[in-house]
């Protein structure tokens, strides 16, 4: 049974029909509207204004993912934010918008009184103005708070020490919210097995070279070291090819090959974990990335390799096979590795016969040899920020406007940005119809802070990203979900050495272990669709 405070916070309908019976009453409607991340002594101040300008006090707030602060903002997610205004006794009703402005829910509820601070007197904002041009319309007004006492929210959060305990609930709440628990988990691993997945890009070795470091070298002021083992493992776009059969696809890989002993091996590692090979022999030699280390330091990379594109027969070939295949996939993940397999003619080739037969196409590329630009309609995009900035030669503005341009540039559906040690952000729009107004509008996002305890090896984080969440959004998951798990088979993959495939019992037994899916679900706040 909810609290009293609780009941406070309603969903949009509930409140209009509310308001209505106030109004019946002759009560005047006040409404303030904003992010309240944290609730501070100038929010209070604001807030009891508000309430003496009328008889009935609405708090409208901005929801998680439509706040534009940071890639980490809010710091409160929406439930707790909403449970801290309904606590206080001089407010009457709260409602999560998901809309980015207070233009839709002002539509909605036509407030005789909007109270905004005193910042916003001469403020000539193309968005406040709209606001202020609605609430008039319909016969209200706005009033501008006193602002004697300025606290700054964000400031705040700076001073904030990490606090473990809050960022687990603030997990907690992202994961009630879009229905990530141990049943829902469970039940999306369970379709992976058995789908269709096609995998397009470059094989990489990547060589680990172990060394003892002895001495500086008499010659020059350089390390001595001694090599002690090597190790090596198949990478590139078949590392993600493995992926996808350790959880249970039917995958096969598309890739061009050399004809030698390397290529041999690399061919049998993947038949012998289930991976159906299509192979075009078109390299002199397999692309190599060889990277010494002492103990778990690497101390230096070394590439081998050159771009070989396809030539005019194997492009041919390579279309071919995708289009027979396409008929029957449930999801392609493409891999711009940047070494030849990939290229613009043949992304013109297959594009529209896999968008036009396969339902979730996948895209990704490594480092500044390939262009996310080169990728059109696709579901999934999974860069990096670096590479996510380089596309788009942006390096100042707020990572969400760049992601915005990037998807409006390419009409990709959803994007997940990676941020290294600081987790990912999943992007989305506020309609899957392109049709609809709203595919245009701005972009929904959620955070994930990174799951891993410890890193032991970056490498391949990405590729198992990428191959988990497509794998779920193709098993009809949520961007959301589809985010969690691949942050998830990231943080598994970061605590081993090299690149080794992440298997559908391996994130099993991950997810049992995870607190935040155990959490006994509250009532779920349903969010009003943005119009």
């Amino acid at each position: 049974m909810k609290s009293d405070h609780k009941r406070k916070i309603v969903e949009l309908d509930e409140l209009i029909g509310i308001l209505d019976k106030h109004r019946a009453d002759r009560k005047v409607i006040v409404q303030c509207h904003g992010c309240f991340d944290i609730v501070h002594p100038g929010h209070l101040r604001y807030l009891e204004f508000a309430k003496r300008q009328g008889d009935v006090l609405v708090v409208t707030l901005t929801g998680d993912a439509a706040i534009e602060k940071g890639e980490q903002r809010p710091h409160i997610p929406q439930e707790l934010r909403a449970e801290s205004l309904a606590a206080l006794e001089f407010v009457d009703h709260v409602y999560i918008d998901p809309s980015p402005t207070a233009e839709t829910v002002l539509e909605a509820l036509c407030p005789d009184i909007y109270v905004k601070g005193r910042e916003y007197e001469t403020s000539r904002d193309e968005r406040f103005l709209s606001e202020k041009s609605i609430v008039e319309s319909h016969g209200g007004k706005v009033i501008f708070s006193s602002g004697d006492v300025v606290f700054s929210s964000t400031k705040l959060i700076d001073s904030i020490q990490k606090d473990t305990h809050l960022a687990q609930e603030r997990l907690a709440a992202v994961c009630n919210r879009h229905e990530i628990d141990q049943n829902s988990t469970s039940a999306i691993l369970d379709k992976l097995e058995g789908l269709r997945v096609g995998v397009v890009g470059d094989v990489i070795l990547d060589r680990y070279v172990f060394c003892d470091a002895k001495d500086v070298a008499d010659e020059s002021a350089m390390l001595s070291l001694s090599q002690i083992e090597e190790r090596r493992f198949v990478g590139g776009a078949a590392i993600v090819a493995r992926h996808a059969a350790a959880m249970g696809a039917d995958t096969f890989l598309l890739s061009c090959l050399a004809d030698d002993d390397d290529s041999q091996k690399v061919a049998k590692v993947l038949v012998d974990e289930g991976v159906g090979l299509n192979a075009l022999l078109t390299r002199p030699g397999l692309v190599q990335k060889t990277r010494f280390l002492v103990e778990e330091n690497k101390l230096l990379k070394v590439e081998s390799g050159e771009n070989v594109p396809l030539d005019s027969v194997s492009e041919r070939e390579a279309s071919r096979v995708l289009e027979v295949r396409s008929r029957d996939l449930d999801a392609v993940i493409i891999c711009d590795f940047g070494y030849g397999t990939v290229t613009a003619s043949l992304l013109a080739r297959v594009l529209p016969c896999l968008r036009a037969n396969v339902p979730i196409i996948a895209a990704d590329v490594s480092g500044s040899r390939g262009s996310l630009l080169q990728f059109r309609h696709v579901d999934l995009m999974c860069p990096t920020e670096r590479e996510l900035r380089h596309t788009l030669h942006d390096f100042d503005r707020g990572m969400s406007n760049v992601a915005y341009q990037l998807m409006q540039q390419t009409q990709a559906r959803h994007l997940i940005c990676t941020l290294g040690k600081r987790g990912l952000v999943a992007f989305d729009r506020a309609s899957q119809d392109e049709t609809s107004p709203t595919w245009d509008h701005r972009l929904l996002s959620d955070h994930f802070a990174s799951f891993a305890d410890r890193a032991i090896d970056r490498l391949g984080c990405g590729d198992a990203l990428l191959a988990v969440s497509t794998l779920a959004l193709a098993a009809k998951a949520s961007l959301i979900q589809a985010a969690y798990l691949g942050n998830a088979a990231s943080a598994i993959e970061i605590e081993q050495l090299g690149n080794q495939p992440i298997s559908s019992d391996m994130m099993r037994h991950w997810l049992s272990q995870r607190s935040e899916l155990n959490v006994i679900p509250k009532a779920r706040i349903r969010l009003a669709p943005t119009h």
